[in-house]
Parts: C-alpha cells; structure tokens; sequence
C-alpha cells in the first residue's frame, strides 16, 4: 500500500482541472448544435401534433350532423300566483 504523497497530491489536482477545461472547452463547442437539434425535433413534434388534432377535428365536423331545431312556439315567462 502507498503513501499519500505531495506530487501524487499535485499531478491529481492538475488531471482534475485539465479534464474540466477540456469537458468546458467541448460543452461550448458542441452545446449549441445539440440545442439546435432538441429544438427543431420539439418543433417537428409540436408541428406533427397539431396536424393530427386537425385532422381529427376534421373527421369529427365531417360525422357530426346538424341537429334540428322543433320550433314548438313562443317562449312566455309567467308568475306562479298564490
């Protein structure tokens, strides 16, 4: 088993910051093409959603009939007397 030692100590503090800038450096770097991607697939599900609400909407205006109204008289609101 090894001791603990102070350049050990150091080469592992400066693997540790290395890796962060490289992680940084390709985030910015490949960050914003990803987003994009996310964004348009979002878009094209959002797009693809509406058609088919419309389309069902379609199918649903085209089954549904008229219903016909009985024009049975004139409506008279009248007073219950006691």
């Amino acid at each position: 088993m090894e001791t603990a030692s102070m350049p050990g100590f150091v080469r592992t503090i400066l693997w540790i910051i290395a890796i962060y800038y490289i992680v940084k450096f390709l985030a910015r770097l490949f960050l914003p093409v990803v987003a994009k991607k996310v964004v348009e697939k979002a878009a094209q599900q959002f797009q693809q959603q509406q058609q088919y609400q419309q389309q069902q909407q379609a199918q649903t205006n085209k089954t549904e009939k008229p219903k016909e109204k009985k024009i049975v008289g004139d409506y008279i609101d009248f007073e219950e007397i006691k």
